[in-house]
């Protein structure tokens, strides 16, 4: 069945063609990854499949199945800031939707009479299994209380509702930009076992690489206004990609190369070998080989000089750090490598930021003590890092840090050369920042992170908004880095492919280094995991686990309120601290003893909360 058809459809910005005339068919089962540059028009695409923006020209046709229920998820969502989250999720007029919604009202309210009318409504439509649905997926993405205004979330926050929002309407057809963003580890994993397990029809943008090697049957790439379409997944792509641009005279050298290394590594990698077929194992290094023979072998990595690393580079000693309370770092201790390479994962507010300011001296630690070499250049990477001069011109940005980079051997990479490397073209260089797209200003603030040539660089989620291209060109220029490296990302084909070794942050205090790749942690995480589970006991009977899974609703949804109704008391001792710096100290002991108090209940409300829905879940599977 044919869920869409875009016939000749064109677009333009200013005076760029983001879409020339293209055409494209989208069928039922299509899981669908786009994969282009930043600003070539890939969340303009999906606004004209959706039907948020119109096409231009009279022959222009886009032809969308009325019989589908089609979602999107922007990648810059918009609420009402005045609703509740409970409003903003259950926003529908189904029947079955608003029992559940009504039982949640009645839960926040501890209103027993509506509880039990809830009940026996949710009872009489047989939508239990709705409700642990909605459970399941609030749970998942770790979504707030539902009674907070939207105005109070964050951005990541903001994201993962309308994320939450548009699976539980159940679409047929779903249109996402940027899906893993703002998504630590566990719930991209469970969201590609989610995806996949639905009979959904999928069309994405994602720069995440692994998402798109697990979830999608068919890569289509927007180039210079044009559609290409390549069927299977990812690796697929790579390799029907090569195979076109050996074919192709006037494409370069240099891109060449860049997608041979990134295909050489991922056959590399357990979760390849193990799907690939021996033809196509030897159909690939059949190419490779015709490869070396008619093109040339320079390399695109940049061989930057960087500032000499003496013996000693940076010794953490018996460091502790707690906020509120709660342990960041516990007798931490390690002494740093010449070039090592090190990716910090763990969950979201765990402390991973925490750590690394304490690294570059902008924290202190309560405790112990952190030596940095003399010959030790820090430069950082973050999100609120760089800020750019809107009214600048892109080269003028680079031309403030530095002229130039230099070179082994005497050589120099002027601003303009590394502006080129990076995608920049040299019209482009003129430009102003306002004309940047959101992927292209961030690549600039990578670019001016880089261009300071530091010899230790710290990189803290430096993969969000860029395109697969960009991280490909990032990751030649870090795997050819004469220098000391941390990145912090949830990203975990970058991780794989970059870090040598990871600090794993669990949220005790406790950071364990291990000393393999990212994707042999999880496999090993998630092995001991399944033993665990495979140890509880199972119930059998379906009633038992039915009102089994109503307890635990009730007693997750009292603890919910329970942790919301300390953390306002929490809120108004914080408050009562910054406004009332003379009070006696007496009062203040008094007041800090409480504050201690109310953290530890917290603490160990969210335990409980973890540990029933972990039971909640292991119900689910069980029914």
């Amino acid at each position: 069945m044919n869920y869409l058809q875009l016939e000749n459809v064109t677009k333009t910005y200013g005076d760029r063609i983001l879409l020339d005339n293209i055409n494209l068919s989208i069928n039922k089962g299509d899981k669908i990854g786009l994969v282009a540059k930043n600003g070539s028009g890939k969340s303009t695409l999906l606004r004209l499949i959706a039907g948020i923006e119109s096409p231009e020209g009279e022959k222009a046709k886009i032809i969308l199945n009325k019989n589908i229920n089609l979602s999107i998820l922007e990648q810059e969502p918009v609420f009402n800031e005045g609703l509740t989250l409970i409003d903003t999720i259950f926003d529908t007029d189904d029947e079955k939707i608003n029992a559940i919604k009504e039982y949640e009202e009645a839960l926040i309210r501890n209103d027993n009479e509506r509880i039990q009318s809830a009940i026996s409504k949710i009872d009489n439509l047989k939508c239990w299994n709705i409700e642990s649905s909605i459970k399941e997926v609030l749970y998942k993405l770790k979504i707030p209380l539902l009674d907070k205004k939207i105005s109070e979330l964050s951005g990541g926050h903001k994201k993962r509702l309308a994320l939450a929002r548009i699976m539980l309407k159940e679409p047929e057809f779903l249109i996402l930009d940027e899906p893993t963003n703002h998504l630590d580890v566990d719930m991209i994993e469970w969201l590609e076992e989610f995806l996949l397990s639905r009979n959904l029809t999928l069309f994405m943008v994602t720069h995440d690489r692994y998402f798109l090697e697990n979830t999608c049957n068919k890569i289509i790439e927007l180039e210079n206004g044009e559609i290409f379409t390549y069927p299977g997944n990812y690796e697929s792509y790579l390799e029907k990609k090569s195979e076109k641009i050996y074919n192709d005279s006037i494409t370069g050298e240099k891109l060449k190369k860049l997608l041979k290394n990134e295909l050489e590594w991922l056959n590399r990698q357990p979760r390849a070998r193990g799907t690939k077929s021996k033809a196509r194992i030897d159909k690939f290094f059949e190419l490779k080989e015709k490869s070396q023979t008619n093109v040339n072998n320079d390399s695109i990595s940049i061989e930057i000089e960087t500032q000499r690393l003496g013996s000693k580079i940076l010794e953490i000693h018996n460091v502790s750090k707690s906020y509120e309370g709660i342990n960041i770092l516990k007798d931490f201790s390690y002494k740093f490598r010449k070039y090592e390479k090190i990716g910090i994962i763990g969950d979201n507010g765990v402390g991973k930021t925490t750590f690394i300011n304490i690294i570059n001296g902008l924290v202190k630690p309560d405790k112990g003590k952190v030596i940095i070499g003399d010959t030790v250049k820090f430069s950082i990477f973050s999100q609120h890092s760089i800020h750019l001069d809107s009214d600048k011109r892109v080269l003028d940005v680079i031309l403030d840090i530095a002229e130039y980079i230099p070179l082994l051997n005497g050589r120099k990479l002027t601003a303009e050369q590394l502006l080129e490397k990076f995608l920049f073209t040299r019209s482009q260089q003129q430009i102003y920042v306002s004309q940047l797209s959101g992927g292209e200003k961030r690549r600039l603030q990578l670019l001016a992170v880089l261009m300071t040539n530091p010899n230790f660089l710290i990189l803290d989620e430096p993969t969000n908004d860029l395109d697969i291209i960009t991280l490909n060109i990032l990751e030649e220029y870090l795997m050819g880095f004469k220098g000391n490296l941390i990145i912090i990302t949830h990203d975990r084909y970058f991780m794989d492919k970059i870090t040598d070794h990871i600090f794993v942050m669990d949220g005790t205090g406790e950071i364990i280094v291990f000393n393999s790749t990212f994707s042999e942690y999880r496999a090993q995480s998630k092995l001991i995991k399944k033993e665990e589970t495979k140890s509880q006991p199972k119930t059998e009977d379906k009633n038992i686990i039915r009102n089994e899974k109503k307890k635990l609703n009730n007693e997750i949804s009292k603890i919910l309120r329970e942790i919301e109704s300390r953390e306002s008391e929490k809120s108004d001792l914080m408050l009562f601290f910054s406004e009332n710096a003379e009070t006696d100290i007496k009062t203040i002991e008094l007041k800090g003893k409480k504050l201690k108090e109310l953290n530890d209940g917290i603490k160990k409300l969210e335990t409980n909360w973890e540990e029933l829905m972990e039971k909640l879940e292991r119900l689910e599977t069980e029914s």
